[in-house]
């Protein structure tokens, strides 16, 4: 009895055991199917999180243009509220500046009239001095004005000869010439400057280029004073060696004697009337 007892009880042990293990698995395998399920789920949730970000972030970016544009709107409707009053002001600034676009091409249009009647004093006034003096060569004898003062520039090589300050005997129909403009103006001042070149001059008595131009132009002087009767009170003799050159490539037309006529200004404005008076300045 107590075998049988014990089988029984065996086999109750081994039933329950074998109930339980059923179980466990059945629960394993709902656990497993839960945990893929959360799994699942937990990678959609952080998918719409990332998704919820973007859609945050694009969200803020409209309402940053929204805001953006709304602020332009306001500005252009302000604009649009100046712009008669713009629209004036521009024309009045139109108009202003041509008026002094006006003004200017008035002022140039002086200016160049004002250049136009200096060219022709002063060619007046060449062919005033020009017509007493008659016909010298240009490349001898050249008569010019600048800031109202002549110039007569007589080359050298018809006053002198090379290195020598005694005026040649060809020079006495220039200087003659020369005598009978000054003598026709008996009012008139002017200074006659001896001009070298550069090449160093030495020969007893004389030092320098200094001496040798002082020299030409008080030979010049004495033959107008002594030789044509000019005044010696209206002259005056200068030497400026080698220092205001006319060219820096020929030497030759550095060596001159140059007149500088002097006029007072109604004596200047006689010239003038004198000159205007050629056929070729008034056509």
């Amino acid at each position: 009895m107590k075998k049988i007892i014990l089988g029984c009880l065996g086999a109750a042990v081994l039933l329950s055991s074998c109930v339980s293990q059923k179980k466990y698995a059945e629960l394993e395998a709902k656990h497993k199917e839960a945990q893929d399920l959360l799994n699942s789920a937990t990678v959609k949730l952080n998918s719409c999180l990332e998704e919820k970000a973007t859609a945050t972030s694009r969200l803020q970016t409209l309402e940053d243009q929204n805001a953006f544009l709304k602020a332009n709107n306001q500005e252009l409707i302000n604009n649009m509220g100046n712009l008669t009053t713009l629209t004036t002001k521009g024309a009045e600034n139109l108009e202003k500046s041509l008026e002094s676009l006006q003004e200017k091409d008035l002022t140039i249009r002086k200016l160049q009239d004002a250049i136009t009647r200096r060219d022709s004093v002063n060619l007046a006034l060449v062919q005033s001095l020009k017509g007493v003096l008659g016909n010298l060569d240009d490349e001898d004898i050249e008569i010019s004005v600048e800031k109202g003062v002549v110039f007569v520039s007589i080359s050298d090589k018809l006053l002198f000869s090379s290195g020598s300050y005694n005026v040649t005997s060809r020079a006495k129909e220039v200087l003659g010439k020369v005598a009978q403009v000054v003598n026709n103006k008996p009012d008139f001042e002017f200074m006659v400057e001896g001009h070298t070149d550069d090449v160093p001059y030495n020969r007893p008595p004389l030092y320098d280029n200094w001496d040798l131009s002082v020299k030409r132009a008080t030979a010049v002087v004495r033959i107008l004073q002594k030789d044509y009767g000019v005044d010696p009170k209206r002259m005056t003799a200068a030497g400026r060696a080698e220092y205001v050159p006319v060219s820096a490539t020929e030497k030759s037309k550095n060596r001159r004697t140059r007149i500088v006529v002097l006029p007072k200004i109604d004596q200047f404005y006689s010239m003038i009337e004198e000159g205007m008076k050629d056929p070729s300045i008034n056509n």
